[in-house]
């Protein structure tokens, strides 16, 4: 690779495990308790899954980038709205775009903000929106590794470099 190539970062099964075993406890410490969790495809998923699991929590998944998931937004905006807790589980906070246009989206869709909290593996601190709950944390500023989760590990090494290229502000 050329020394314009992004420093890929696999995170072990192991690890992804523990990360989910610290959202559950941040879950479990605190005095909110979600109803049902929500994955956010691609990258939220997995992690919801398994979460739901550990939590004993039923869940739901939405891909806000499609126009055919409309249905399953303004089910998750209702469901908040009728006083349904929520937890949004996606894999990284990295610029924050994913958790903004959801919050916007589900706003929108007449969605109560109250009702909804926002649990990620890994949280950016420079993020333009912040998260709830977090397993782990990075500094942008500092940290310019592609972090590529076990799921995403058997794509090819050019479709995770093509991917981690195609945001060059998040590895300069």
């Amino acid at each position: 690779m050329s020394n314009d190539s992004p420093i890929l970062h696999p995170i072990t099964h192991d690890r992804f495990l523990a990360d989910v075993q610290a959202l559950a406890r941040a879950i479990e410490a605190g005095e909110w308790a979600p109803d049902m969790l929500v994955g956010v495809g691609r990258g939220g998923l997995v992690p919801a899954v398994y979460l739901s699991h550990r939590l004993n929590r039923p869940m739901l998944s939405i891909d806000y980038s499609s126009a055919s998931e409309d249905a399953a937004l303004a089910d998750v905006a209702a469901r908040s709205a009728a006083g349904t807790r929520l937890l949004i589980v996606d894999d990284i906070n990295d610029s924050g775009g994913t958790i903004a246009a959801l919050r916007r989206l589900l706003s929108d869709k007449g969605g109560d903000a109250r009702h909804l909290r926002f649990a990620v593996l890994l949280d950016n601190s420079r993020s333009g929106e912040r998260v709830d709950y977090r397993a782990d944390s990075i500094d942008r500023d500092t940290d310019k590794r592609w972090f590529v989760f076990p799921w995403e590990a058997l794509a090819t090494q050019q479709a995770i470099v093509d991917e981690a290229l195609s945001v060059p502000d998040r590895l300069a």
